[in-house]
């Protein structure tokens, strides 16, 4: 994985949780992993296609998920109800579109899915020939770790003007 995709995802983690959500954000060691990935309680799951394809993971307990939610909706919860769901899922909408635009001003410019969301512990997820960088943060609330699974896409290397379309007959 291109290590320049890395800083605005965790820049973008960093502002959006400490600025928005008012945490105090710590980054632990990277690391590097080629093998499947094993759900954590609660995984945000988003693709990026374009000038930079693959996944980001964010994943987390349970726990870090109800207080993260609490705090970005304004209310309490108690449990990972649906609209908890909800603002976890939007969470990673954020820190990703936020990211996808840095990555942009830097020539990378890519769509991002709509954010799915694994709920359970064990589940394995294979970024086939993708390796995951992954990217511990530590809040007051416990760890948000992001798995980033990105390499420059194809689109990258081609512009417009070295498109050529075939002409087709009727």
């Amino acid at each position: 994985m291109n290590v320049k995709f890395l800083n605005p995802f965790v820049g973008s983690a960093y502002d959006i949780l400490s600025l928005e959500m008012k945490e105090t954000i710590q980054r632990g060691d990277l690391r590097l992993d080629n093998g499947a990935y094993k759900t954590d309680d609660v995984t945000v799951i988003i693709s990026l296609v374009g000038a930079v394809d693959g996944s980001v993971f964010y994943s987390m307990s349970k726990e870090v998920a109800v207080g993260l939610a609490s705090i970005l909706m304004g209310e309490k919860f108690e449990a990972l109800d649906r609209l908890a769901q909800s603002g976890i899922a939007e969470l990673g909408n954020v820190i990703t579109g936020q990211a996808s635009m840095k990555l942009a001003e830097a020539g990378y410019e890519s769509n991002i899915s709509t954010p799915s969301l694994i709920i359970g512990k064990g589940a394995t997820i294979s970024t086939l020939e993708f390796p995951r960088l992954i990217v511990p943060l530590f809040t007051s609330l416990g760890s948000l770790t992001i798995h980033l699974a990105l390499r420059e896409g194809l689109q990258s290397n081609l512009k417009t003007s070295q498109i050529k379309i075939p002409k087709v007959e009727f």
